[in-house]
């Protein structure tokens, strides 16, 4: 059975994408520590990080420095954080937030999926993807 990432990203359930390229793809969490964060996914369905094949996992890394620094960018935080948990979803992925202290490393204070403010999301996933230079559904513009 397909995981919830895999679904978002075959356009079974929705998405606010930032970016895609070959092997991965990134959008927003549903459940964020910020606005602007962003789940980097492998397209190949490996649960653990450490299972991923090393092509996959440069594949994912190249690209969440890419988004971590146009988030730096989008919000003019002081960093972005970088979070590997894996044990929401079954499926390997980068947790990417803009933040300016490590308290705001907590997962206890995530918004819940429902409580966040869908024009807050939209702006957070146009500001990310203007400094990409991605379309809406992630993909680089010519």
């Amino acid at each position: 059975m397909s995981s919830v990432f895999t679904k978002i990203i075959n356009g079974e359930l929705p998405g606010r994408f930032v970016y895609r390229a070959e092997g991965v793809a990134a959008f927003l969490s549903i459940e964020p520590l910020n606005y602007g964060h962003v789940l980097v996914v492998p397209l190949r369905e490996v649960d653990r990080w450490t299972d991923l094949p090393q092509h996959d996992w440069d594949q994912v890394n190249e690209a969440a420095q890419l988004i971590g620094s146009a988030i730096v960018e989008a919000f003019g935080s002081a960093r972005c954080g970088f979070i590997i948990a894996g044990f929401d979803v079954p499926h390997m992925h980068i947790h990417l937030f803009p933040t300016n202290r490590m308290s705001e490393y907590n997962f206890s204070n995530a918004m819940a999926a429902d409580a966040t403010d869908p024009v807050k999301m939209d702006d957070a996933a146009a500001r990310i993807r203007a400094v990409l230079g991605t379309d809406q559904h992630g993909y680089l513009i010519d």
